[in-house]
């Protein structure tokens, strides 16, 4: 699932029709990576799940980026939009083949992944939050908050009290909206800094089998 340069790239765990039916896991990496970072977890996840890693749209440093940061990690709003709305238009026809869709996303991927998940909704049956933060939204209007706050989307947020990348800000502001918006799941990791680590794996593999799978 490759194509031109200005196109989004994706890799899929399998591609065939054994995918048809299966519920999707979304990869979505952090500032500076590519779709390849994120596949490996895999392994470690329910074998249930196709997988699906996309590549971000914008070249940063030796990989790709959602929206542009600052060194404090601010963003424009309005770069988040047009993010979220491309990552969808490659998401949705791919949502209508299989029984559910779940986005992991790590880092700013987790700012993708929560974002989408307002965007639509409907569409989003779970998230799973790594090291990572929610949008403040600042006036950008595809979010869907009023339907979420309804409907509380099942979530998984994972990460150190310590990490030394997401500012105090970005965290009260994710701390405010998992409260009104989400049915949480919350785990802390001493020590793993801004990274992942297996005990978060194992973590994440026994959410998606209860939220997702029923199990």
């Amino acid at each position: 699932m490759t194509s031109s340069d200005t196109a989004p790239v994706a890799i899929i765990s399998r591609n065939d029709d054994s995918r048809i039916g299966t519920p999707l896991l979304v990869f979505l990496h952090g500032y500076g990576s590519n779709e390849q970072d994120l596949m490996g977890l895999s392994r470690y996840l329910p074998e249930e799940f196709t997988y699906l890693s996309v590549r971000a749209p914008l070249p940063a440093g030796s990989g790709y980026s959602w929206f542009p940061l600052s060194q404090e990690i601010d963003y424009s709003t309005e770069a988040v939009g047009q993010s979220v709305q491309a990552l969808w238009s490659l998401l949705e026809p791919l949502s209508v083949q299989h029984s559910s869709v779940t986005l992991l996303g790590f880092s700013q991927g987790m700012a993708m992944a929560t974002s989408l998940a307002r965007f639509q909704p409907d569409a989003i049956g779970a998230v799973v939050g790594l090291s990572g933060f929610a949008v403040e939204p600042q006036g950008l209007e595809i979010f869907d908050d009023a339907t979420v706050q309804e409907n509380p989307i099942p979530m998984f947020w994972g990460r150190d009290l310590a990490d030394p990348v997401i500012t105090r800000d970005k965290v009260e502001y994710t701390l405010g909206w998992v409260s009104k918006h989400t049915e949480l799941t919350s785990e802390t990791y001493p020590q793993i800094g801004h990274s992942v680590s297996k005990e978060e794996l194992e973590d994440v593999d026994t959410f998606l089998k209860k939220v997702v799978l029923g199990q």
